[in-house]
C-alpha cells in the first residue's frame, strides 16, 4: 500500500502555525466561492436570459472553452510561480484580475463577448488558484497534511453556501450578484496574503531521492495518485450534473430544493468527518489508508444506488457516496503534496494534477450519453462503481515511498 514517512524531524515535531492553516483554508474556500456559484447558477441564468432556447448549446460552448482555459492556465501559472519562487504575488494579481473580470462579466451584452470574458476570467482565476495550491506544499510539513486535507473540506461547502447566499430572493439584482461574489472572494483570500506568515521548512524544498527505475518510487506513486483521482472525479462529476434528474427518475415528486438540500447537507457533514479522518492519518502516519477506504466506500455506495428499490435507499446510497467522495477529494489534495518528487516544479506538477478536475467535464457527458439511453442510470452507476473500485485498487497495491 502507498504510504509516506512523516516529515517531522527526530525528537520534537515542528508544526506549521494554526493561524496560517486557518487563513490558508479560508483562502481556498474563497477560491471555491469564486467559481462554484458562478459556474453552477449565475452563468447558466445569464446565458439562458441571453440565448433562450439555444442556452444549452451556448452553455456547452462556455463549459468547453472554460475547461480548456482553466487547464492550461493552471499549469502555466503554477510553472511561473515555480520559476519566480514567489507564490504570494501571483495569488494577489490573480485575485485582483479575476475579481474585476467577474464584475465585468455582468456587463457582457453578447454571447461571444460573454464567452471571451469567461476565458479571460478562467485564466486570471487560475493565476490565483495554482500558486495558492502549491504554497501549501512549500510550507505545510507532511505530518500535518491530514489536518490540511480536513480543512480543505470547507471549500466545497463554502462554495455551495455562497451560491445559496447570493441567490436569496431580494438580496441582490442578477447583475449585482457578480459583484457580491467578487467581494466574498476578496474577503476570504486577502487575509492570507496580508497576514499569512508561515514558518519555513527547508526539507519541503529538497527533491526526493530519484527512483531506481521508471516504474518504482515517486513516479509510480504520482501516476497512481493521478489516475485514482481522475476516476473518482468522473464519478463525482456525473453525480454533480445528474443528481436531480436521477432522483426525479425514481420519484417525480421530488423538487429541486430537496435535491439542493441533500447536496448541501452532504457537503457540510463531510467537513467534520474529513477533519477527524485527516487527524487520524497524521497521528498514525497512514496518509493513504483513508483514500483507499473512501474510494472503496464510494464504489459500494454507487452499487447501492444502482440497485436501489426506492427513494429512501437511493438517498442513503447517495449520502454515503457524497460523503466518501468528499473525504477522498479533500484528503487527496493534501496528500498529493506529500508525494510530488520535485519541489522546484511543484506548481507545474499540481497544474497537471488539476487536469483530473477539468477532464471529467469533458469525459462525463459522452459516458452518460452512451450509458443512460441504453441501460438507464443503473447501468451508469455500475460503470462509475467500477471506476471507483479501480481507484481503490490502484492505491492499495501501490508501493510505499522511500
Amino acid at each position: 500500500m502507498i504510504e509516506g514517512k512523516s516529515a517531522a524531524p527526530d525528537g520534537v515535531a515542528q508544526w506549521q502555525s494554526r493561524r496560517f492553516l486557518l487563513l490558508y483554508a479560508l483562502a481556498v474556500a474563497g477560491g471555491a466561492t469564486a467559481y462554484v456559484p458562478f459556474l453552477t447558477i449565475l452563468l447558466p441564468v445569464r446565458v439562458e436570459a441571453m440565448a433562450g432556447d439555444a442556452s444549452i448549446t451556448w452553455l456547452a460552448y462556455a463549459a468547453f472553452a472554460g475547461a480548456i482555459a482553466a487547464s492550461l492556465a493552471n499549469i502555466g501559472f503554477g510553472w511561473l510561480s515555480d520559476i519566480t519562487r514567489n507564490r504570494r504575488v501571483w495569488i494577489f494579481v490573480g485575485l485582483v484580475l479575476s475579481s474585476a473580470l467577474l464584475v465585468g462579466l455582468a456587463k457582457a451584452d453578447s454571447l461571444p463577448m460573454l464567452i471571451g470574458l469567461l476565458v479571460l476570467w478562467q485564466l486570471s482565476l487560475n493565476m490565483m488558484l495554482s500558486p495558492l495550491a502549491a504554497w501549501a506544499g512549500d510550507v505545510v510539513p507532511d505530518h500535518q497534511k491530514g489536518m490540511l486535507g480536513g480543512l480543505l473540506a470547507f471549500a466545497p461547502a463554502a462554495g455551495a453556501m455562497s451560491g445559496t447566499l447570493v441567490t436569496i430572493p431580494g438580496l441582490a439584482e442578477p447583475d449585482t450578484r457578480m459583484a457580491l461574489v467578487a467581494g466574498l472572494v476578496v474577503m476570504c483570500v486577502l487575509p492570507v496574503i496580508l497576514f499569512g506568515r508561515p514558518q519555513k521548512f527547508p526539507e519541503l524544498m529538497e527533491p526526493r531521492s530519484k527512483p531506481a527505475t521508471r516504474l518504482d518510487g515517486p513516479r509510480q506513486i504520482v501516476a497512481r495518485m493521478w489516475l485514482a483521482r481522475l476516476l473518482v472525479q468522473i464519478a463525482e462529476a456525473a453525480l454533480f450534473a445528474y443528481l436531480y434528474l436521477w432522483l426525479r427518475s425514481i420519484s417525480p415528486e421530488i423538487g429541486d430544493n430537496q435535491a439542493a438540500q441533500m447536496f448541501g447537507g452532504v457537503l457540510i457533514v463531510a467537513v467534520p468527518v474529513t477533519l477527524f479522518v485527516g487527524r487520524w492519518a497524521d497521528r498514525n502516519d497512514r496518509p493513504i489508508v483513508p483514500l483507499c477506504a473512501a474510494a472503496g466506500a464510494s464504489a459500494a455506495a454507487l452499487l447501492v444506488m444502482a440497485m436501489a428499490p426506492g427513494l429512501s435507499t437511493a438517498l442513503i446510497g447517495y449520502a454515503v457516496f457524497g460523503l466518501s467522495a468528499g473525504v477522498f477529494l479533500a484528503l487527496h489534495s493534501a496528500q498529493t503534496l506529500r508525494v510530488l518528487p520535485r519541489p522546484q516544479s511543484r506548481g507545474r506538477d499540481l497544474g497537471l494534477f488539476n487536469l483530473t478536475n477539468t477532464m471529467p467535464s469533458l469525459i462525463m457527458p459522452g459516458l452518460t450519453l452512451a450509458m443512460v439511453p441504453v441501460f438507464g442510470f443503473d447501468g451508469l452507476f455500475v460503470v462509475l462503481a467500477v471506476l471507483a473500485a479501480i481507484a481503490c485498487i490502484l492505491l492499495v497495491t501501490g508501493k510505499r515511498p522511500k
